[in-house]
Protein backbone atom coordinates (compact mmCIF):
# COMPACT_ATOMS: atom_id res chain seq x y z
CA UNK A 1 0.00 0.00 0.00
CA UNK A 2 1.47 3.22 -0.81
CA UNK A 3 1.76 6.36 1.73
CA UNK A 4 -0.89 8.19 0.20
CA UNK A 5 -3.12 4.99 0.11
CA UNK A 6 -2.49 4.94 3.88
CA UNK A 7 -3.19 8.31 4.89
CA UNK A 8 -6.32 8.06 3.09
CA UNK A 9 -7.17 5.18 5.46
CA UNK A 10 -6.14 6.84 8.38
CA UNK A 11 -7.98 10.11 7.59
CA UNK A 12 -11.58 7.82 6.96
CA UNK A 13 -10.56 6.41 10.07
CA UNK A 14 -10.72 9.70 12.11
CA UNK A 15 -13.44 10.81 9.99
CA UNK A 16 -15.33 7.57 11.17
CA UNK A 17 -14.22 7.78 14.67
CA UNK A 18 -15.04 11.56 15.18
CA UNK A 19 -18.77 10.90 14.08
CA UNK A 20 -19.45 8.76 16.71
CA UNK A 21 -22.16 10.30 18.60
CA UNK A 22 -20.55 11.18 21.96
CA UNK A 23 -23.50 10.66 24.50
CA UNK A 24 -26.27 8.77 24.43
CA UNK A 25 -29.73 10.53 24.94
CA UNK A 26 -32.13 9.11 27.99
CA UNK A 27 -34.61 6.43 27.23
CA UNK A 28 -38.01 8.33 26.75
CA UNK A 29 -36.31 10.83 24.59
CA UNK A 30 -34.94 7.94 22.21
CA UNK A 31 -38.44 8.08 20.05
CA UNK A 32 -39.02 10.99 19.78
CA UNK A 33 -35.13 12.24 18.93
CA UNK A 34 -34.60 9.81 16.21
CA UNK A 35 -38.34 10.05 14.47
CA UNK A 36 -37.30 14.33 14.51
CA UNK A 37 -34.46 13.04 12.71
CA UNK A 38 -35.69 10.94 10.38
CA UNK A 39 -38.17 13.81 9.29
CA UNK A 40 -35.71 15.74 8.60
CA UNK A 41 -33.50 13.49 6.72
CA UNK A 42 -36.28 12.21 4.45
CA UNK A 43 -37.38 16.08 3.86
CA UNK A 44 -34.00 17.16 2.54
CA UNK A 45 -33.66 13.69 0.57
CA UNK A 46 -37.13 14.82 -0.95
CA UNK A 47 -36.04 18.21 -2.16
CA UNK A 48 -33.18 17.34 -3.75
CA UNK A 49 -34.67 14.32 -5.37
CA UNK A 50 -37.57 16.54 -6.75
CA UNK A 51 -34.62 18.99 -8.16
CA UNK A 52 -33.20 17.04 -9.34
CA UNK A 53 -35.85 14.86 -11.28
CA UNK A 54 -37.87 18.15 -12.48
CA UNK A 55 -34.57 19.57 -13.80
CA UNK A 56 -32.83 16.45 -15.89
CA UNK A 57 -34.66 14.40 -18.17
CA UNK A 58 -32.29 11.71 -17.87
CA UNK A 59 -32.39 11.10 -14.44
CA UNK A 60 -35.87 10.91 -14.27
CA UNK A 61 -35.68 8.36 -16.86
CA UNK A 62 -33.08 6.53 -14.70
CA UNK A 63 -35.38 7.15 -11.73
CA UNK A 64 -38.58 5.46 -12.94
CA UNK A 65 -36.13 2.46 -14.03
CA UNK A 66 -34.64 2.46 -10.45
CA UNK A 67 -35.04 -0.01 -8.08
CA UNK A 68 -34.24 2.24 -5.21
CA UNK A 69 -32.28 5.19 -4.32
CA UNK A 70 -30.52 6.89 -1.82
CA UNK A 71 -29.91 10.54 -0.98
CA UNK A 72 -27.15 11.97 1.43
CA UNK A 73 -26.67 15.86 2.24
CA UNK A 74 -22.76 16.12 2.28
CA UNK A 75 -20.39 18.62 3.74
CA UNK A 76 -16.90 18.28 2.45
CA UNK A 77 -13.55 20.57 3.22
CA UNK A 78 -10.71 20.46 2.06
CA UNK A 79 -7.13 21.70 2.41
CA UNK A 80 -4.65 19.32 0.21
CA UNK A 81 -6.31 16.48 2.04
CA UNK A 82 -9.89 16.90 1.81
CA UNK A 83 -13.08 14.72 3.87
CA UNK A 84 -16.82 15.01 4.37
CA UNK A 85 -19.89 13.25 5.84
CA UNK A 86 -22.93 13.46 5.40
CA UNK A 87 -26.03 11.51 6.71
CA UNK A 88 -28.94 10.14 4.43
CA UNK A 89 -31.58 7.51 3.59
CA UNK A 90 -31.68 4.91 1.20
CA UNK A 91 -34.77 4.07 -0.41
CA UNK A 92 -36.69 0.97 -1.84
CA UNK A 93 -39.12 2.17 -4.34
CA UNK A 94 -41.52 -1.23 -4.54
CA UNK A 95 -41.80 -1.71 -0.63
CA UNK A 96 -41.09 1.82 0.97
CA UNK A 97 -38.39 0.65 2.96
CA UNK A 98 -35.99 3.48 4.42
CA UNK A 99 -32.78 2.89 5.92
CA UNK A 100 -31.08 5.61 7.52
CA UNK A 101 -27.17 5.78 6.61
CA UNK A 102 -23.88 7.55 7.53
CA UNK A 103 -21.14 8.21 4.98
CA UNK A 104 -17.18 9.59 4.81
CA UNK A 105 -15.23 10.78 2.10
CA UNK A 106 -11.55 11.47 2.31
CA UNK A 107 -9.27 11.80 -0.15
CA UNK A 108 -5.46 13.76 -1.35
CA UNK A 109 -5.45 16.07 -4.08
CA UNK A 110 -5.47 20.17 -4.57
CA UNK A 111 -8.34 21.34 -2.27
CA UNK A 112 -9.02 23.98 -0.04
CA UNK A 113 -12.66 25.49 0.96
CA UNK A 114 -15.80 23.87 2.29
CA UNK A 115 -18.27 22.64 0.09
CA UNK A 116 -21.84 21.49 0.92
CA UNK A 117 -24.03 19.30 -1.61
CA UNK A 118 -26.68 16.16 -2.21
CA UNK A 119 -25.44 13.17 -3.06
CA UNK A 120 -28.17 10.93 -5.27
CA UNK A 121 -27.72 7.17 -5.98
CA UNK A 122 -30.19 4.91 -8.28
CA UNK A 123 -30.18 1.28 -8.04
CA UNK A 124 -31.10 -0.66 -10.89
CA UNK A 125 -31.87 -4.05 -9.62
CA UNK A 126 -33.33 -5.64 -5.81
CA UNK A 127 -29.74 -6.97 -5.29
CA UNK A 128 -27.92 -3.63 -5.97
CA UNK A 129 -30.06 -1.53 -3.63
CA UNK A 130 -29.96 -4.17 -0.87
CA UNK A 131 -26.27 -4.41 -1.48
CA UNK A 132 -25.97 -1.08 -0.39
CA UNK A 133 -28.70 -0.60 2.50
CA UNK A 134 -26.79 -4.23 4.12
CA UNK A 135 -24.02 -1.36 5.06
CA UNK A 136 -20.52 -1.31 4.39
CA UNK A 137 -20.31 -0.47 0.86
CA UNK A 138 -17.25 1.12 -0.25
CA UNK A 139 -16.98 2.79 -3.40
CA UNK A 140 -13.76 2.57 -5.13
CA UNK A 141 -15.49 4.09 -9.05
CA UNK A 142 -15.89 7.45 -10.05
CA UNK A 143 -19.53 7.94 -10.91
CA UNK A 144 -20.29 10.07 -13.69
CA UNK A 145 -23.17 12.27 -13.11
CA UNK A 146 -25.87 14.55 -14.78
CA UNK A 147 -24.37 17.80 -16.68
CA UNK A 148 -25.18 21.06 -15.32
CA UNK A 149 -27.68 23.80 -15.66
CA UNK A 150 -27.11 24.32 -19.14
CA UNK A 151 -28.66 21.30 -19.88
CA UNK A 152 -25.65 19.16 -21.35
CA UNK A 153 -25.94 15.21 -22.20
CA UNK A 154 -26.25 12.95 -19.06
CA UNK A 155 -25.31 9.94 -18.66
CA UNK A 156 -27.97 7.49 -19.74
CA UNK A 157 -27.30 4.01 -18.44
CA UNK A 158 -26.57 2.31 -14.91
CA UNK A 159 -23.29 1.53 -14.64
CA UNK A 160 -22.49 -1.91 -12.91
CA UNK A 161 -25.90 -1.17 -11.45
CA UNK A 162 -25.95 1.93 -10.25
CA UNK A 163 -25.84 5.79 -11.01
CA UNK A 164 -24.63 9.09 -8.94
CA UNK A 165 -25.46 12.52 -8.92
CA UNK A 166 -24.07 15.29 -7.30
CA UNK A 167 -25.90 18.79 -6.62
CA UNK A 168 -24.17 21.37 -5.21
CA UNK A 169 -25.97 25.13 -4.79
CA UNK A 170 -24.52 25.92 -8.53
CA UNK A 171 -26.60 22.99 -10.10
CA UNK A 172 -25.78 19.32 -11.21
CA UNK A 173 -21.73 18.93 -11.23
CA UNK A 174 -20.57 17.36 -14.31
CA UNK A 175 -19.09 14.46 -12.54
CA UNK A 176 -19.36 13.06 -8.91
CA UNK A 177 -16.13 11.51 -7.53
CA UNK A 178 -17.51 8.92 -5.24
CA UNK A 179 -13.94 7.15 -4.64
CA UNK A 180 -12.90 7.34 -1.31
CA UNK A 181 -15.93 7.20 0.27
CA UNK A 182 -17.80 4.63 2.47
CA UNK A 183 -21.82 4.09 3.46
CA UNK A 184 -22.51 2.10 6.34
CA UNK A 185 -25.89 1.76 8.76
CA UNK A 186 -25.19 2.95 12.12
CA UNK A 187 -27.91 1.89 14.87
CA UNK A 188 -27.81 5.11 16.00
CA UNK A 189 -30.24 6.25 13.32
CA UNK A 190 -32.14 3.19 12.94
Amino acid sequence: MTIQGRFVGLFIAICLWLGVESAMPQEGQISAELEQQHLVINANAQSALDELLSSNEGARALYEQAYGYAVFGVTKVGFLVSGGSGTGVAVNKATGERVYMRMVTGGLGFSIGAQAYDLLAFFESEPAIYAFMNGGWDSSVTAQAAAGQEGATVTSSFVNGVVFYQITDRGLMVAADISGTRFWVPESLN
